[in-house]
């Protein structure tokens, strides 16, 4: 009795010594709440204002996993993720009972399919498709499914490396971003699309300008198949890449031609670069340079401007036009961008790609010039609807980011992703294994091609390219579905 009597007493000191503890941190807080001039909910509330800026900072991920239905997150819903994440785990895709998509939303696209489809054992299968025939080494690209820019820097090295090996077992290309050739770029044996960023990363001289010797260096590397001359990216236009210092390692250093810590600030342009027989000489000088295809990336901002580029190739001749326009749309990603042109710049790929093919087209240079669709597509569906559009080929960077395990924490500028995938502190990099994610990386694009090639055996075609906007309709505000051919009329014929 005596000892229960002793043990309540010392749980009951221990209990007042802690509400004691709890009330003098409440005064503190309460006196500094007070006092301070910046926050004026602390200021007005002390301490129980603390906890608007708490829940704040949870509400994203609470909004994610217990609120937020499956179609309605941005700038990715969870039906949209969780497709990648099903298919990156090799788990089938079918579901049960029906759609979960709203099919009248004003825009949503659905394929036309064909009352008499081609027979199962005549299932549509992807063509090669040649990038820079007029060049020294041409490029045949196997898939019209590939990785878009991450660069070296804003992503880790071990998911550059499990990209490297998953694109090699896929079959696909892999873009370097602006930040330069790596060793991971390289190891997994994969093609490899160099992105000349306008900081020249990787391929500069001792001022930042563009180096004849480094050129070579890159161009006698084999598995650097092609050379993308990036002008703008969606997320921001008109804007330079941003690397955040606390992200430039020594080794991202000597990459880029920075100091350790150092933040990677890239121009918002090319300086050489004002105009387009400008671009047009810069093109034709790396690609006699490389002898490799040189393309573009741009961000499409207006019709004129489109035209002007292609009036300038047509006046000096198809020789000097690029191999490649990888099109960019304003709903792009980014590490790090300032929100006014992640949100308010640039014209979407929806808008954007047919109006760039139907440009191209009327130029005569369809056979020449190869469009690349970029920004937001991640899905088959999204995938389908850019070929039949008039992509030939389609690149994704949060696509194979989601193969990876991103769970869009939303953390890519801050160095605390906590997958590894954006981050360079190695506790969070334990996370990503290569060995597991570079499958997942494989599987997610086949599984891609797979269903486009479904969806492409569906409208009645022999090869997903094959597809053209009358396969796709298109919701109006009217409530009806209007074929795509209606509203992007093609330059070809009328039925396209």
């Amino acid at each position: 009795m005596g000892f229960a009597m002793n043990v309540l007493e010392a749980l009951a000191f221990v209990f007042v010594g802690v509400i004691g503890v709890v009330l003098l941190l409440a005064i503190v807080l309460f006196i500094a709440d007070r006092i301070q001039t910046e926050d004026a909910i602390r200021r007005n509330y002390p301490v129980i204002g603390r906890f608007r800026h708490l829940f704040s900072a949870l509400g994203e991920f609470f909004r994610q996993y217990f609120f937020a239905m499956d179609r309605e997150e941005l700038p990715f819903n969870r039906a949209q993720r969780e497709w990648v994440k099903r298919a990156a785990e090799g788990h089938s895709n079918t579901v049960a009972f029906g759609s979960t998509r709203n099919l009248t939303v004003i825009g949503t696209p659905t394929f036309a399919n064909d009352p008499f489809p081609p027979l199962d054992n005549q299932f549509a299968c992807t063509e090669p498709m040649v990038i820079g025939a007029t060049a020294r080494t041409p490029f045949t690209a196997k898939s019209f499914f590939n990785i878009s820019g991450m660069s070296y820097g804003a992503i880790s090295k071990p998911a550059v490396q499990a990209l490297s090996r998953g694109a090699a077992k896929a079959g696909v290309w892999l873009n370097t971003g602006e930040g330069g050739l790596s060793p991971f770029h390289l190891e997994g044996g994969c093609d490899v699309v160099f992105q000349i960023g306008t900081a020249k990363f990787g391929v500069r001289d001792t001022d930042g300008k563009l180096s004849d010797d480094k050129l070579r260096t890159m161009a006698e590397h084999e598995n650097v198949r092609m050379f993308e001359l990036k002008l703008a990216q969606g997320a921001k236009p008109g804007k330079g890449g941003i690397l955040p210092g606390e992200k430039v390692t020594a080794e991202i250093a000597a990459i880029r031609g920075l100091n350790v810590g150092q933040d990677g600030i890239s121009p918002n342009r090319h300086a050489e670069v004002d105009d387009w027989d400008d671009l047009l000489t810069l093109i034709v000088h790396i690609r006699e340079v490389t002898g490799k295809p040189v393309g573009i990336k741009m961000v499409v901002g207006t019709e004129p401007a489109v035209q002007d580029l292609f009036d300038t190739i047509v006046r000096r001749g198809a020789d000097t036009a690029p191999d490649f326009i990888t099109i960019d749309g304003g709903e792009g990603g980014t590490g790090a961008a300032p929100m006014p042109l992640i949100d308010l710049v640039g014209m979407s790929v929806r808008e954007a790609l047919p109006l760039v093919t139907n440009v191209r087209d009327a130029a005569g240079l369809k056979d020449r010039v190869r469009l690349v669709a970029s920004g937001k597509l991640v899905n088959p569906g999204d995938i389908a609807w850019a070929l039949a559009a008039g992509a030939d080929f389609v690149t994704s960077a949060r696509g194979f980011m989601f193969s990876l395990g991103c769970i869009q924490a939303l953390k890519c500028n801050k160095n605390t992703c906590p997958t590894g995938i954006t981050t360079h502190d190695k506790r969070f990099q334990k996370g990503l294994v290569v060995e597991d994610k570079y499958v997942r990386v494989a599987r997610y694009a086949k599984d891609i091609i797979k269903e486009v090639e479904t969806i492409a055996h569906s409208v009645g075609v022999a090869e997903p390219r094959l597809m053209r906007r009358r396969h796709v309709r298109i919701m109006q505000d009217s409530g009806r579905t209007v074929p795509m051919n209606e509203i992007y009329p093609s330059v070809q014929t009328a039925a396209e």
